[in-house]
């Protein structure tokens, strides 16, 4: 299934037809691990006031808090965002003036030291437990682990070039997957692996999502910038979300102008 970068799309139907704006949040609203920049804090607050919003990320709810939820200016209508860390495998929403916790699909404890030790173990086999790393290279998100080569907090421009072709990232998965035949075990962002319960990604996302909302999937916009196939963000077009690929966070600010430009505001709303 073919997917259109943003500014090729037809902006007045897709803005006409939506019915929630879904966002990757690593590369596309922010860079990794770091929060939002203010000019994307106002434009995403903005939208929130406008219609609903989701953040489908495959972070952690720690670091999904820290990027977008704690750095949101007093325009944003907080219940009007789905939170769905893990790629969806948790959700979370606004209720009593907090972020609760909705569902949960979490692995129990000694999965998870399972899961950790093979990840470990493969990635020294096959030369990927590298010297110099940027955070802890294994990070246990709850409903899902995550294996990042470079540690969870290398920056974006040498991530981008570790496994240009998925290759590093196809090996080990193929290596833990023969441990693991009951999860799923999947290229993540440039320089993870995650691991998860079978049919949690960001296709079972879009799909509880619009089954909470009561509405066709196809009423889903998706943007992310990892939207070819492969890509983690793929599988939410997969799912018949309506994709929308960026390139990065100033991109994701050019589709956020257009989109402002076409869904009316409402009285009070205020964007700079």
């Amino acid at each position: 299934m073919p997917v259109q970068s943003w500014s090729e799309l037809d902006l007045d139907e897709l803005c006409a037809n939506a019915s929630v704006f879904g966002f990757d949040l690593d590369n596309t609203l922010a860079s990794s691990k770091q929060p939002m920049k203010p000019e994307m804090i106002a434009r995403f607050s903005e939208l929130t006031a406008r219609i609903p919003v989701a953040l489908i990320s495959g972070g952690s709810m720690a670091v999904v808090t820290m990027q977008v939820l704690d750095v949101l200016n007093e325009h944003a209508v907080k219940s009007n965002l789905h939170v769905m860390p893990t790629s969806g495998s948790r959700y979370y929403r606004w209720l009593d003036n907090q972020w609760t916790l909705i569902y949960a699909h979490d692995l129990d404890q000694p999965t998870v030291a399972a899961i950790e030790s093979s990840l470990e173990r493969h990635a020294r086999e096959l030369g990927l437990w590298e010297e110099q790393v940027w955070g802890p290279r294994i990070e246990n998100r709850g409903s899902q682990i995550t294996f990042s080569a470079l540690g969870q907090y290398a920056p974006v421009e040498v991530k981008q070039h570790w496994d240009p072709d998925d290759s590093k990232k196809q090996a080990l998965c193929a290596l833990v997957s023969q441990d693991f035949p009951d999860l799923r075990v999947r290229t993540g962002g440039y320089s993870s692996v995650d691991v998860s319960k079978h049919g949690i990604d960001k296709a079972y996302a879009v799909r509880k999502l619009a089954s909470v909302m009561s509405i066709n999937v196809d009423r889903i916009v998706f943007v992310g910038d990892r939207m070819s196939p492969g890509g983690n963000d793929y599988p939410a077009v997969m799912a018949g979300a309506r994709g929308a690929a960026v390139r990065n966070p100033q991109d994701t600010l050019g589709l956020l102008d257009a989109v402002l430009e076409r869904i009316p505001a409402v009285s009070g709303s205020h964007v700079v």
